[in-house]
């Protein structure tokens, strides 16, 4: 007995530039950490680790990891991020909140972290991009939340406080408070009471007074314009059978004129007639409940298609393309999904829309000409892996951004890898809805993104660019995907560029940081088809 069939198989692995994904590859070992599913990668780094953070988001849990295991990663990288260049992480945090981020929370989170930097750069990073970041009262009771509960008041905090709630637009101001008069266990009154803010306007002595004390009589005429709404508001609620003339006259949107008026389907459609495009792609299935929204009330499905159809509208609105995929899965569904308690019939039109509005929130360009090659993951994990409250998963994601991208060209392939390379049968005639489908119906398995490149060899299909739409985590496969790569490049096209779009909060990534044709994108950013298209171009 003796150990020939083990030297024979490294002697054999390492002519043919192979290593086990479960093992580091020889020589690279300090650049390598292992994943959570037991595969090897590279390491990512802190500040692409930052970013995923930021764009993905780590309150909701994945197949490797729960929710709380991966927030303390986001805490120590952010935590280790402010400690080497806070101003840096002010840019990332800006660069995500800016609608790129699956929503502002983790921002939020991350701003906080900042504003806790030992040293004056942090606090001056802070300080600086709080007000781009914090924009509606929403966020500013978000951020009191993680404020409270991970640092407390400090003087920082209170000149950030006291600056959002003496905003210069005072008008602006009463409508924030209007709207969101409490969020995450605080009201304006505690806001205003912890921050000890003194009005810097009459207008702002008469919005403080109302909120501190309210109007036990409602004043004969509106005291001034800035506190039109809060007028028409407390009218309403004296006389809520006159809930249309409230919403005419005082602009009132759904949250300020449905906790105290009487709401019928005249009111909803008033409402709807000044909905902003947030607030519509939340409201389509009440909308269609009620009656408003019909196959037969065209002028109103029109409406419907100028807001969300709109590439402005939507950039304007930092509408994340997740957020009309979510929207368009809980239209469909006709109220099964969500925490609604109405059920609807679907508009096809409306539906129609919502598939053109997925597309026109990715930012693409002109046609590059090259052949693309989208693998996308459909293992096991990828199904596990929810992102939203109506469980948008990985895989359903991976796909949606693959079809965009692949939409926006005239020559490429998508298809599916776990353990094998499945034919998906996407094209880009096929809807979103039609194409999660399929994806969905092949979602199971392990992971090894090498079968990708084995299958491009085999057939010896030249691809100028390979997009991986992974949560990263390969670790089924006889050698690693970097390592694939070169025997693709050495036996088909040495030129191909890989690009790997990740959709897990992990700090792994399968390129080879050394090779310049390769890349790593963080997942969920609207702005990927379009960095993708660049890249294949020739470069940024």
């Amino acid at each position: 007995m003796n150990y020939k069939f083990f030297t024979q198989n490294i002697n054999q692995n390492n002519q043919n530039n192979k290593t086990p994904q479960n093992q580091p590859i020889p020589g690279r070992e300090t650049e390598m950490i292992p994943g959570r599913s037991g595969g090897y990668m590279f390491d990512a780094g802190i500040w692409q680790m930052l970013r995923r953070c930021l764009l993905i988001g780590t309150a909701k849990s994945t197949y490797y990891a729960g929710k709380n295991e991966l927030t303390e990663d986001f805490v120590s990288t952010v935590q280790q991020a402010v400690t080497e260049n806070p101003a840096r992480v002010a840019e990332e945090i800006l660069y995500a909140s800016d609608g790129r981020a699956i929503n502002n929370s983790a921002p939020i989170f991350a701003l906080v972290l900042l504003s806790m930097g030992k040293t004056p750069e942090a606090k001056a990073a802070f300080t600086e991009i709080f007000p781009q970041v914090v924009r509606t009262g929403s966020h500013f009771y978000e951020w009191l939340s993680y404020t409270k509960s991970l640092r407390g008041f400090g003087k920082i905090v209170r000149e950030a406080g006291k600056t959002w709630l003496s905003n210069s637009d005072a008008k602006g101001l009463a409508y924030q408070l209007l709207k969101y008069q409490q969020r995450h266990d605080f009201t304006n009154r505690d806001a205003l009471r912890l921050f000890h803010v003194k009005p810097p306007t009459i207008d702002h002595e008469l919005l403080f007074h109302w909120v501190i004390k309210g109007w036990e009589e409602l004043p004969s005429n509106i005291p001034t314009e800035a506190l039109s709404q809060i007028w028409w508001y407390e009218w309403l609620k004296r006389n809520p059978d006159q809930t249309h003339e409230a919403i005419i006259q005082g602009r009132l949107t759904h949250e300020m004129a449905a906790p105290v008026g009487k709401m019928d389907k005249q009111a909803w459609q008033l409402l709807f007639n000044e909905m902003p495009i947030g607030a519509m792609l939340r409201n389509l299935g009440s909308l269609t409940e009620l009656g408003v929204l019909r196959t037969d009330e065209p002028a109103n499905i029109d409406r419907v298609a100028a807001v969300l159809n709109s590439k402005e509208r939507l950039r304007k609105g930092h509408i994340h393309p997740i957020d009309v995929l979510k929207a368009l899965k809980t239209y469909q569904s006709g109220g099964k999904l969500g925490r609604s308690k109405k059920t609807w019939n679907p508009v096809s039109r409306i539906v129609g829309i919502l598939e053109k509005a997925v597309e026109l929130s990715f930012d693409v360009v002109e046609p590059t000409g090259k052949v693309f090659m989208h693998a996308v993951d459909v293992s096991g994990s990828m199904s596990c892996s929810t992102v939203s409250s109506v469980g948008l998963t990985c895989c359903e994601i991976a796909t949606t951004m693959a079809l965009v991208t692949a939409k926006a060209e005239k020559n490429y392939m998508i298809r599916g890898f776990a353990e094998d390379f499945r034919d998906l049968d996407i094209t880009a005639k096929d809807s979103f809805s039609s194409a999660i489908r399929k994806a969905s119906n092949q979602n199971f398995g392990g992971t090894d993104a090498t079968v990708a490149y084995n299958w491009m060899i085999k057939n010896k299909f030249k691809a100028d660019v390979i997009c991986f739409w992974t949560d990263s985590e390969s670790w089924a496969g006889s050698s690693h995907p970097s390592q694939a790569l070169a025997r693709y490049r050495k036996k088909i096209n040495p030129n191909i560029k890989a690009i790997y779009v990740t959709l897990a909060p992990y700090q792994i990534t399968l390129i080879d940081p050394l090779d310049p044709l390769s890349w790593d994108i963080g997942g969920f950013d609207p702005g990927a088809p379009r960095l993708i298209q660049m890249l294949a171009n020739g470069g940024l």
